[in-house]
């Protein structure tokens, strides 16, 4: 009885903290809702936090074969379940009779145009479009991925897991009937055996697999112990596929590596088509099955290296550049159904564009503003796909505005055929996000970035100033929605966000400033982007905010331990000490040599050196921490080691841990709130008001 009794305590205490926190939560919604509430325009309202939930967006527009109809991802925000909610919907090109066909994801049309392939459920489902009709082709144990129709239709390649047995030194003991013992041991020997998002990977590789439309057993065409996780390419004869993966001896510590292989469908032989370390990968196969099309680079181990679109034969012979002019990183190459060139995608001072090479090397640019999938932070995240006859959909976003599906044709322009938040936005007052450029104190380089205005924006007021800092560090942000960014602005504070060096979208030589260097004069970039906003006139110096994300995280308790100008900092999801970061992180065997010299017990000194714990005895300024339960990209040991330091030192601080949130704090919409109105919470406690002239 006393057992059962301290169980009922127990949970009697567990609903007792949940309500608390519940109501917690609910309050600090409802004081920052009422702090974005203040002076809106006539009939229109702030953003604020339950919004979040009203967002849609479109990712994953594809075109069908004649240009006529359009199939896209529509994701919206279940309030009920907290959680992104994925259906397939349909248009015409033109934007007319758009409507739901089902849910499900990864939408592929058929070459004839007759069918969709699609994923719901781990399973491949085919819909006939003019019938409605419907056919599960698959009953797989592990999820398929990469959905690609071969050239007449009758089979669909995809990638999926095969498993093998858990290694095991020794069997478990065995239990005694009805005995309720500990789950066996589980032994780990894989160099990558984690990833955010996920936890620990299932044993296994993965491999190409085919399947006949019209029903059957799928047939695995790959074997062997490597990986086979990139979408592959068929030749127009459908006789083999073209894919990428790293089948190389020493692939599990050659990690960086990748080819270029080809694979018979009827035997299963591969070839391998490229031999040069570095990542080789997207391949595409030209419409007489001649030649192919692939991005990639020759690795010199450097932190960022441009991907460059190239071609070859299909023997892997004659292996040229296409884009050797164009200093920005490239993606995604389609052909042109006449072969006369090649479509991408790439970034471009924090915009993403789909543009077109000839074979010549000639490149246009066809549509911007691409995205509009990374609805928290102003991060890219679109596609595109193209008809036979040149026309393309893609997804686009602008500041005031989450992906929308747009369609366009070279020569003909680009224009949007949906509206998915206007329903939503028309009645929202939104922050003007305003461009701007400066030069860093450290060695004058120019520096890009954003303003973003709090509605109802008097340049004769002074405001407090959030600078807020995007992750990666090789990363971008750009001119697009962000509902963090708008909330910010909201409760009342000018935000910058910025492209400090290190970030893509400004060519090789500047994304790499950070090799052996990071942290880096990435913080003069910064420091100088927050005088030139307060040369402007509206920023009250007495009210500097800094916060950000990951790399942002890091930069955030950097910044904190090299000036005292900011009256307080939220460092979300940040890594103070990479030595501990590189051991434990799921991505841990991607620092030595790229980001620092050799390993951390070989050159620890460089390891301590750019930590932000390194600075800690300097920090004066309050700092909160906000990071994922379930982080395993920066794992919440790293947030407690920058807590326990400030305690120690007497600086007001706290750990914000979202339950059961990655990485990715923005996957479920309520944690998105709860950030950024802790966030706002932690900077309002040190808010002063504006000195008066």
């Amino acid at each position: 009885m006393r057992e059962t009794s301290e169980k009922s305590e127990k949970s009697l205490h567990k609903i007792r903290m949940t309500k608390f926190a519940l109501v917690l939560f609910a309050l600090v919604l409802l004081a920052v809702s009422g702090t974005l509430s203040a002076g809106p325009l006539a009939g229109q309202g702030r953003f604020e936090p339950m919004d979040v939930f009203q967002i849609e967006y479109a990712a994953d527009p594809r075109i069908s074969p004649d240009g006529s109809q359009v199939i896209y991802v529509r994701t919206s925000m279940d309030i009920m379940r907290d959680a992104k909610k994925s259906e397939l919907w349909i248009m015409n090109a033109d934007g007319s009779d758009h409507r739901r066909v089902g849910v499900g994801g990864s939408p592929r049309w058929s070459p004839d145009g007759i069918r969709i392939a699609y994923t719901d459920d781990g399973q491949i489902h085919v819909r006939w479009m003019d019938t409605g009709e419907e056919a599960t082709l698959t009953q797989l144990i592990e999820s398929p991925r990469g959905l690609r129709w071969s050239p007449d239709g009758r089979y669909l390649a995809f990638n999926k897991l095969v498993p093998y047995p858990p290694p095991s030194l020794a069997p478990p003991p065995r239990p005694p009937a009805g005995a309720e013992w500990a789950d066996p041991p589980i032994m780990e020997d894989r160099f990558k055996n984690r990833q955010d998002g996920v936890g620990y990977l299932d044993f296994g590789f993965d491999h190409l697999f085919i399947v006949p439309v019209e029903g059957g057993t799928p047939t695995q065409v790959t074997s062997g112990d490597f990986q086979h996780q990139s979408p592959a390419a068929w030749t127009p004869d459908g006789a083999s596929l073209v894919f990428s993966s790293n089948r190389n001896d020493d692939w599990i510590h050659d990690y960086r590596n990748s080819e270029l292989y080809i694979v018979s469908v009827a035997t299963g032989e591969v070839r391998a088509l490229t031999d040069r370390p570095g990542p080789d990968r997207s391949p595409a196969v030209s419409p007489d099955g001649r030649q192919i099309a692939f991005v990639g680079y020759e690795d010199r181990t450097r932190t960022y290296q441009v991907s460059r679109l190239q071609v070859m034969n299909l023997d892997g012979s004659g292996r040229r550049v296409l884009t050797g002019g164009l200093d920005r990183s490239v993606s995604s190459p389609v052909w042109a159904s006449d072969g006369s060139g090649i479509y991408f995608q790439y970034d471009d001072e924090g915009n993403s564009k789909v543009g077109f090479a000839t074979l010549d090397g000639d490149l246009e640019v066809l549509a911007e503003d691409l995205g509009g999938t990374s609805y928290g932070r102003p991060y890219g995240g679109g596609s595109f796909s193209v008809a036979d006859d040149g026309s393309f959909a893609l997804n686009q976003t602008r500041p005031e505005s989450p992906g929308e599906v747009a369609v366009g044709a070279r020569g003909r322009g680009v224009r949007r055929i949906t509206s998915l938040n206007e329903d939503l936005l028309a009645n929202r007052q939104l922050g003007e996000v305003e461009e701007i450029w400066w030069d860093s104190s450290f060695d004058g380089r120019p520096i890009h970035g954003w303003i973003v205005k709090p509605p109802d924006f008097d340049p004769a007021r002074r405001y407090p100033l959030i600078l807020e800092i995007h992750g990666g560090p090789v990363s971008n942000y750009g001119d697009r929605f962000s509902a963090e960014m708008q909330l910010l602005a909201a409760a009342g504070y000018v935000v910058l966000y910025a492209n400090p060096r290190g970030s893509t979208s400004y060519g090789e030589e500047f994304a790499d400033l950070l090799y052996h260097n990071y942290p880096g004069q990435d913080y003069d970039d910064l420091i100088s982007g927050v005088d030139a906003v307060i040369e402007r006139g509206y920023i009250d110096e007495d009210n500097l905010f800094v916060t950000g994300g990951s790399a942002g995280g890091i930069m955030t308790a950097w910044i904190v331990g090299k000036t005292d100008r900011f009256r307080a900092a939220v460092a979300q999801k940040p890594v103070v000490n990479w030595i501990s970061k590189t051991l434990t992180a799921d991505n841990w065997y991607g620092y030595y040599h790229s980001r620092y010299e050799g390993l951390p017990w070989e050159n620890p000194d460089a390891y301590w050196e750019f930590s932000p714990i390194s600075l800690v005895g300097d920090v004066n300024t309050p700092t909160m921490i906000i990071t994922g339960e379930e982080d395993l990209r920066t794992p919440l040991s790293e947030s407690y080691q920058m807590f326990h330091a400030l305690k120690l030192r007497g600086i007001d601080t706290a750990v914000i841990r979202l339950p059961g949130a990655s990485h990715d704090m923005s996957r479920r919409p309520s944690q998105l709130m709860a950030k950024i109105a802790n966030i706002v919470a932690w900077f309002d406690k040190y808010r002063t008001p504006p000195a008066t002239s």
